[in-house]
Formats: structure tokens, sequence, C-alpha cells
């Protein structure tokens, strides 16, 4: 009797990352793989909430998890004034202080990683992340790349540079981020390739903080916002998902005492939930307008005292099953929220504070898929126009209707296991003598 092939899915420290790993694991659990998770310490239990076993990096001790927990409230206090910046100004205000943060993580995990895989040894591995751990290289077993930020993070001519938020065709901007990236990101990157070296992995390019599987790579980029490339990417190793979207439970959108209008749910992620002024004044224009809000507010309920009688707030929701249900997805452009909105045909308002956000919310604007309001800039007025404008776009609404059809047609996260199935089947020459002796 065969045994299930053991799969370790290891998602970067997000829920987006995370979550998305969840869909896949549950397609594979169905095709009789065996997913297990490398968790990061924070995200215990995560994963058993959905059935999957955890295996946990070392925790930081007792006084190391306080300081921790004290360095990360105060870096996004201390960045949240960041996020009203453009994309641009945010590199060397945000983003080069972020991979910095992400480099130590990468170099504090690396002996954690080592173990867990010694103890799993999986089948293969799914790197969900945007850093490479040179502890999966090392470890000869065979591993899948999993792009689920950004489609732009594998770069070509005709695609806006990654984090940019610029339209391909604006050269002179598009030109001006790419080296104003490479210059904020050269003291990071240049200490993450000397880690490298120290491992025995080859050194990267400038900018480039992670490689291409020689094997298999996953892109959660759904074919409606999908950029034309100059060089096709190969069909062989890399394969596009139409959306990534987990089985969830329902949710049963609750009774509230102005209980008419269309459903909207807003959620800015575990990240942007620390912005309650913003998301307060956000309420208050809720209160005006004929609809029902649900709003995830993370773990700051206690910062709303005065909720309008059409708006329900929540530490967390069965997102998929929410937007679903919903005539519009308010959002900070995460990507897994971006596509689970075109998955179930729903218009998107992009906010977005960083990273990813800025690019899907050019993306959404772009495609005619839904609208981007500027975090910094935003009113009331806008805001209600906005709101008001995505409800009420028939042909956006039939445009989503028919994006929905073709990616349930073809979901993601089944595309994703069967094609790590595959490739589980297919020689590969580089993996290592070790690893061919199993």
């Amino acid at each position: 009797m065969s045994h299930p092939r053991v799969i370790a899915l290891f998602p970067e420290a997000s829920f987006g990352a995370a979550l998305n790993c969840v869909g896949i694991a549950q397609q594979l659990r169905h095709m009789g793989a065996l997913p297990v998770f490398l968790c990061h310490h924070g995200f215990t239990g995560v994963f058993a909430e959905y059935g999957f076993k955890e295996y946990h990096l070392p925790a930081p001790s007792e006084a190391q998890l306080h300081r921790n927990a004290d360095y990360w409230q105060a870096f996004i206090n201390r960045h949240l004034p960041h996020f009203n910046l453009s994309a641009e100004e945010q590199l060397a205000t945000y983003v080069a202080p972020t991979w910095d943060a992400i480099v130590d993580t990468a170099i504090d995990a690396e002996a954690g990683v080592e173990s867990l895989l010694d103890q799993i040894r999986p089948d293969a591995i799914l790197l969900d992340n945007v850093i490479m751990f040179p502890a999966i290289v090392r470890s000869g077993y065979p591993w899948v790349r999993i792009v689920s930020c950004a489609e732009t993070e594998i770069p070509d001519p005709l695609v806006p540079p990654y984090l940019s938020g610029l339209a391909p065709q604006d050269a002179v901007s598009v030109a001006r981020f790419e080296q104003t990236y490479l210059n904020v990101t050269e003291s990071a990157h240049r200490r993450y390739n000397a880690f490298r070296q120290s491992r025995g992995l080859r050194p990267l390019p400038p900018g480039s903080f992670l490689e291409n599987s020689d094997r298999l790579n996953l892109l959660l980029a759904p074919s409606a916002v999908r950029y034309s490339r100059a060089s096709p990417l190969p069909a062989d190793r890399f394969v596009f998902l139409e959306g990534c979207v987990r089985e969830e439970s329902r949710f049963d959108p609750p009774v509230l005492p102005a209980d008419d209008g269309p459903l909207v749910y807003m959620s800015f992620g575990s990240l942007g939930a620390i912005d309650t002024e913003l998301i307060g004044k956000m309420i208050d224009t809720f209160a005006t307008l004929p609809a029902r809000f649900v709003v995830n507010v993370g773990g700051f309920l206690e910062a709303y005292q005065h909720v309008p009688d059409n708006v329900y707030l929540g530490s967390w929701f069965p997102q998929p099953s929410v937007v679903k249900q919903s005539a519009l997805f308010i959002h900070h452009g995460g990507n897994n929220s971006f596509c689970e909105a075109l998955f179930h045909g729903v218009p998107s308002l992009v906010i977005p504070y960083c990273w990813d956000g800025h690019d899907n919310a050019q993306r959404a604007q772009a495609t005619g898929t839904g609208q981007h309001l500027d975090r910094a800039t935003w009113s009331p007025d806008s805001l209600r126009a906005a709101i008001l404008s995505l409800l009420h776009d028939t042909q956006m609404a039939a445009r989503l209707q028919r994006i929905s059809r073709e990616m349930q047609a073809d979901p993601g996260a089944l595309r994703a296991a069967e094609a790590v199935m595959a490739a589980l089947d297919v020689p590969n020459q580089s993996l290592s003598a070790e690893r061919r002796r199993r």
C-alpha cells in the first residue's frame, strides 16, 4: 500500500499567503496527498483550524516574545503616516526597512526550517513568500514557488515594477522607480546575498530576493487582470491560477436595525486594521448610505464606541463566504482579497496603503474591475460617490459576472494542486544525489 505524498507548505507570516495556501492544501488533501504546514510563531492554530498538521518554528523566549511584539507595534505605529505617501515615496520610508526586517526573519528562521524539513522529509515544499530560505534549496527536496503577492514580482519589460502601482506605459516613472528601488534595497540585498553565500547558494541579481523554481511556479494572476509579457513565461514551469479561493464556512449576514440595501464588505487585513482612525471616519460615511456594511476591524473592536445601525463590526469573518454574498468589496488591494472579489464577480474599491496594494489598485482601475481611491486624499464625498457608482455600474457588473464564470470553471486552487501532483511525477535532474537516494 503506497503512502500519501507529504506536501509541506510554508507561507510567509501574513494571512493573505497563509489562507491562499490553505486553499491549495484543501485540494491536495482531496487528491489524496498529506499537506502539512511549517508555521511561524503567531500563526499557531491557523492551519489546524482547517484540519492540517502544523510544524512550528522555534518560539522565541518569553522575553524575546515581548521584545518582538513591542518592536512590531512600534514598527507599524512608526510607519502608519508613511502609508499616506505615494508608492515611490514609500520606497525609502517603508519598503527599505521592511526588506531589512524580512532578511532578518529569513536569517533567524534558517536553523528552524532546516530542522523541520529533516523531521518532515516531505515529497515537495510549497513556498509562498517573497524571500528564499536557503534551507529549502539545501534540503534537496523538490520545491515550488507560489507568487501570491502580485504578478509584478516576476519582471518583464511590459510589466510595471513590483510595488510601484504604475501603468506599464509610464516609461519615465517606471525607470525612476526601478532605479530608486535598487538604491534603497541595496543594503538589505547585499546582506541577504552574503547570507545565501554562507549557506552555499548563489547570489541573486540586484533587487531580487527569491529565485524561480526549476520545477514549478504558481502565479495567482487571473487572466482578466493579467499583463501581456514581452517574454511569455514557459508554460511547463509557470502556471497561472484563476484565483485560489479556499473552502470556508458559511457566513449568515446579521439582521441589522437598518436591514435593507445591498451588502458591502470592508476589510483592510490584519495590518490595515491598526488604522482605527481611518476606519472610524469611513464608518461615519457608511451611516449616510442606503446599504448594509460588514466591517472587519481585527483585534480592535473596543476602539469603536458608536456603530451606526447599518454597520456590523467583527474581528474575523469567513471572507470568501462574505464576499460571495456582497455587492461590493472595499479592501486594501491584497492579492488574495482582489482575487476573491474577481472569483465571485464582485467589484473592488481598493484603498491601498502599501506593498502589492498599489499594484492591484492600479490593475482594478485599468481593467474595469473596480476603482482606486487614494488613502491620503479621500473625503466623505469621494468615498460616497465611489461606493454609489460601483453599486450602480451595470456594465462593470456584467463584466465581472463573465469573469466570475470563467474563473469558477477553472478554479485556481484545484489547478495548483493538480500541477503540484503532476510535477512530482516528472524527474528533475537538479535534485541532489541525497534526495535521489531517498
